[in-house]
């Protein structure tokens, strides 16, 4: 199925959501690049959550449509959701399972020819080659999220979802996990990230969507954001290094209080 004539790979266009009379997301529209980190941000409870949900098929919006890869998500579910790659931000797989039978089980509920070559090649590129019979509760906070990683794209999706796949994360791990988001993006996938952290959307995402109470407030590359707002005096007052940054930006645009 070819993509949109824009080259989206995600389309997520006039996507309402209701939880009861509560409105968690309001008309939200954006769209989703092939080779492109897009990120998602907002505070808590601002309908990043749902809004994801919904792109993976987990709830059904009351109105709106969600395009993946060319497949209208109501009509074409199985197609849309077999062109995405979900990484959560918290996993738990069989504990009785090594990290090459967590790969082999995956590869297999995927329908992905794996050999004995390509598993080590995998364990290669996540540089967890050595690891290979340990068990998934052994490898520490960053080998965990490769190995995610690594499962979310086993199948070479289209679009791939990284639900705030850096939290907890020391520098380090959280470098070469950008890195492989970079790399990723350079052989054309499509991200959607939300992440709380914007020095980690500064730096990975090309462009980003703020969204507060539900609706989609600017979507524009991080540098655009700053410069468009920059002369704000609710962000320049959330400025405290002198120079403004995208985190001044984000608290000038949502506010300084603290969601619950």
């Amino acid at each position: 199925m070819p993509l949109q004539q824009d080259g989206s790979i995600l389309n997520v266009t006039n996507v309402d959501i209701y939880y009861g009379t509560f409105q968690a997301v309001n008309n939200v529209s954006f769209d989703v690049k092939a080779g492109e980190i897009f990120g998602l941000l907002g505070p808590n409870g601002a309908g990043k959550t749902s809004t994801l949900s919904a792109v993976e098929g987990l709830i059904k919006p009351q109105s709106g449509n969600i395009v993946v890869a060319g497949y209208d998500i109501k009509e074409k579910s199985l197609y849309a959701k077999a062109s995405m790659g979900v990484q959560l931000q918290a996993n738990s797989f069989q504990s009785e399972l090594n990290v090459a039978e967590i790969i082999q089980l995956f590869a297999g509920l995927y329908n992905v020819k794996l050999s004995d070559e390509k598993l080590k090649n995998i364990l290669t590129d996540i540089k967890l080659e050595d690891s290979e019979s340990k068990k998934f509760g052994q490898l520490s906070g960053g080998q965990q999220q490769r190995v995610s990683l690594a499962l979310a794209t086993i199948h070479h999706p289209k679009l791939l979802l990284l639900d705030e796949p850096t939290t907890g994360l020391d520098p380090q791990s959280r470098r070469q996990l950008w890195e492989r988001m970079e790399s990723m993006r350079e052989q054309g996938h499509g991200i959607l990230l939300t992440t709380h952290s914007m020095e980690e959307a500064e730096a990975v995402c090309d462009r980003i969507a703020i969204i507060d109470h539900g609706k989609i407030i600017a979507v524009n590359t991080p540098q655009s954001l700053i410069d468009l707002h920059r002369t704000d005096p609710k962000v320049i007052a959330a400025s405290r290094k002198g120079r403004i940054t995208l985190e001044d930006v984000f608290i000038g645009l949502t506010g300084r209080e603290v969601r619950s």
